[in-house]
């Protein structure tokens, strides 16, 4: 006789993260998290405020993003509920961290787009701010389906 009854949410563990939406995304935030931090670290950090907040933002989402992917491959979550909103949260929190981060990013670069002796650090900053949106947009999508995600539980 078949079940009809819904199946609870679940959190992935192991290799499950490699597998499941939105758990896929860990990589690919950790790849466009890093090249933003690499390629503002290549650059002339001026002014020094705005790229330092970018840095902080770039630097802080990949170990947190590091350490959750960790969490969730070694199953520390046990499958709670609790961990399916802290999911969530975290990368509320992080899309907007990434929002904030990209938006002076690109006013800093758009300012330095008549500085002609420093074109190597304009490109620089070019490549990190569409990097940088991009992270925003994946941490995004993850945000998205953590809270459907979440509501299943």
């Amino acid at each position: 006789m078949a079940s009809n009854t819904a199946t609870m949410g679940n959190l992935p563990s192991g290799i499950g993260i490699c597998t499941t939406i939105p758990d896929i995304l860990y990589l690919p935030e950790l790849i466009f998290g890093g090249l933003v931090w690499i390629l503002v670290a290549c650059t002339l950090v001026v002014p020094a405020n705005p790229q330092g907040w970018v840095m902080f933002v770039s630097v802080f989402c990949f170990i947190m993003t590091f350490i959750w992917m960790v969490v969730f491959a070694c199953g520390g979550h046990h499958n709670k509920g609790s961990w399916a909103a802290a999911d969530f949260a975290y990368h509320g929190i992080a899309a907007f961290f990434y929002l904030s981060a990209s938006v002076s990013l690109a006013k800093v670069t758009l300012d330095l787009k008549d500085d002609s002796q420093n074109f190597q650090s304009y490109q620089l900053d070019i490549s990190a701010v569409v990097f940088s949106y991009v992270a925003t947009l994946l941490y995004f999508i993850h945000t998205i389906l953590s809270a459907i995600r979440w509501k299943s539980f």
